[in-house]
């Protein structure tokens, strides 16, 4: 029997099935969106942490990673009381929607690329801090400086970063509801699957993840070799 379950899971996978792609389609774009979204703030800002010394920067340190261990089901549960009907963003009315869910995946990795980020960006300033300083450089040219400088590290992060995202199922299934051809992802669809006993989709999902997982771990080895 478990033959044929894998059987059948690589033919949904090689015959391009096109609930497999949908899914997986889906999962990627609110993935990517929330991953985009999310270095454009945290990457600038966890680097200007290394600059901004005083009591808020080690509270802010303190925060993101504190919030890096967060359960998801919490931050998923937050997010749901904030922008259901009754929630003070309920006007916005995202709740089960793909934009819900990038939300969640924003908030759950940013905290993470902020800490990851001013750790790369503390580490190569200790390294190169004399030579910025004895080129007379402004505070925001060092900071471009260091964060070229960290650039195959950041990536790292980055990707990071997105092996955390891609691999969420509690809180995008709180805010998006695992609603069929609408806001069903690779994670929230192999629970669902699983629950009614298809389980071959849910084995063709998860051997996507696997090699997700894999090809990010890959490229996370390489990009340390370049550091």
């Amino acid at each position: 029997m478990f033959s044929n379950i894998i059987e059948t899971a690589f033919h949904l996978i090689f015959t391009l099935d096109k609930d497999l792609l949908e899914i997986i389609s889906l999962s990627l774009r609110v993935t990517m969106s929330a991953l985009v979204i999310s270095i454009i703030i945290s990457i600038p800002f966890g680097a200007f942490l290394v600059f901004y010394k005083n009591k808020f920067q080690s509270a802010i340190i303190l925060i993101s990673n504190t919030l890096m261990g967060m359960p998801p089901v919490v931050l998923g549960l937050i997010i749901y009381t904030l922008v259901s009907k009754k929630g003070i963003f309920g006007f916005l009315d995202i709740l089960y929607t793909p934009t819900a869910m990038i939300l969640a995946q924003t908030l759950l990795i940013t905290p993470i690329i902020i800490s990851l980020t001013y750790e790369e960006v503390y580490k190569k300033n200790k390294e190169i801090n004399l030579l910025l300083d004895s080129l007379n450089l402004s505070n925001f040219v060092k900071l471009k400086t260091l964060i070229y400088e960290c650039r195959f590290a950041l990536v790292t992060v980055t990707l990071t970063g997105f092996g955390r995202a891609s691999a969420e199922v509690g809180a995008v299934m709180i805010v998006g509801g695992n609603i069929n051809h609408f806001t069903r992802v690779m994670t929230t669809a192999i629970a669902f699957e699983t629950s009614r006993g298809s389980i071959e989709l849910a084995v063709a999902l998860g051997l996507i993840l696997i090699f997700i997982s894999l090809l990010i771990t890959l490229l996370i080895r390489s990009f340390r070799r370049l550091k």
